[in-house]
C-alpha cells in the first residue's frame, strides 16, 4: 500500500508541474499534451478514475485522516498559489474586516441561503490539528478551526439529484494569454460530509490569514492540498461538472491535474 501512494504521488507531482507551466509560459506547445484527444491527457484520466474507485474501495467513507498534537504545529501555515486577491468585490470585504462576507449556498437545494462569517461560527464548530500536502512536494502541520461544510448543507437541504459542490473563489488565476480566469474547485458529497471536511474561518487559534485564504476556506484532509479552495464566495450543488470550466471540476483539472486529489 504505502509503495503505490508513493508512486501516485510521484505520478501528480510530474503531472501537476508538467500542467502548472502553462499559466506561467502562455507557451503553445502544451497544447497537444492538454487537448482532449492527447493520449497523455487519456492515460491521466483513466488513471484518475481508477484512483479514485480504488480508494473509495479501501477506505470508509468516514475514516479520518491522521490528527496531530499541538505540539506538533511548529510553524505558519506555508502560503501558496493565491494570496492575495486584488478584486474590487473581495477588497471591499477585507477593508472591512469580513464584516459583510456573506457566503451563498446555491444550485439543487431546497433552501438557497446566506450565511455571515458570524453566523458560521456560531454554529457547531470543529478544531483539527492536520497535515497539508501539496502536490509540488511540501507538507505542514496547521490547527484549522470551522464549522462541518455537512452542517451548512443540512440547513440548506440538498435535493437528492445533486452529486458534487463546486466552490466559487474570490481570487482569480492567470492562464497566460487567455488571461485570468476565476478559481473553482469541487468535490463529491462523499468528502463534503466526511467528518473532517470543514469550512475554516480560524488557523493556528487565530483568525484565518488572508495569506492562507480569508475569510473562509475548505479544508478536506483526505486529499491534496489543490483541493482546498480559498477564498471562498459562495457554493453551489450541482449533478454535473460539465458547465463549468472545462468541465474537469476544477481550475488545476482544466490542466490536467487529476479531480480526486487523495492521499
Amino acid at each position: 500500500m504505502s509503495r503505490f501512494l508513493v508512486n501516485r504521488r510521484r505520478f501528480l507531482t510530474v503531472a501537476g508541474v508538467a500542467a502548472s507551466a502553462v499559466p506561467l509560459s502562455g507557451c503553445d506547445a502544451f497544447d497537444g499534451f492538454l487537448s482532449g484527444q492527447s493520449p497523455v491527457r487519456g492515460f491521466m484520466a483513466s488513471a484518475n478514475t481508477l484512483t479514485y474507485r480504488v480508494q473509495r474501495m479501501l477506505i470508509g467513507a468516514d475514516q479520518l485522516a491522521p490528527e496531530f498534537a499541538a505540539s506538533e504545529v511548529r510553524q505558519g501555515q506555508r502560503p501558496n498559489g493565491s494570496t492575495d486577491p486584488t478584486g474590487e468585490d473581495y477588497l471591499a470585504l477585507q477593508v472591512k474586516a469580513f464584516a459583510d462576507y456573506r457566503l451563498q449556498v446555491t444550485g439543487l437545494v431546497e433552501k438557497p441561503s446566506s450565511f455571515s462569517l458570524e453566523e458560521l461560527r456560531n454554529m457547531p464548530s470543529r478544531t483539527q490539528i492536520t497535515r497539508h500536502d501539496c502536490v509540488e512536494g511540501w507538507s505542514c502541520i496547521a490547527k484549522w478551526s470551522g464549522v462541518p461544510l455537512a452542517r451548512v448543507l443540512d440547513e440548506a437541504k440538498v435535493k437528492p439529484e445533486a452529486r458534487f459542490v463546486v466552490f466559487h473563489c474570490f481570487d482569480s488565476m492567470n492562464l497566460g494569454l487567455s488571461g485570468a480566469v476565476p478559481y473553482y474547485e469541487s468535490i463529491d458529497l462523499i468528502d463534503a460530509r466526511h467528518p473532517q471536511t470543514i469550512l475554516a474561518y480560524g488557523c493556528n487559534d487565530q483568525p484565518l490569514p488572508v495569506a492562507n485564504g480569508a475569510p473562509l476556506r475548505v479544508r478536506i484532509e483526505r486529499q491534496l492540498g489543490y483541493k482546498m479552495a480559498k477564498y471562498i464566495k459562495s457554493i453551489e450543488l450541482v449533478s454535473t461538472l460539465q458547465p463549468f470550466g472545462s468541465g474537469k471540476g476544477g481550475f488545476w483539472e482544466d490542466l490536467g491535474y487529476e479531480w480526486y486529489g487523495g492521499i
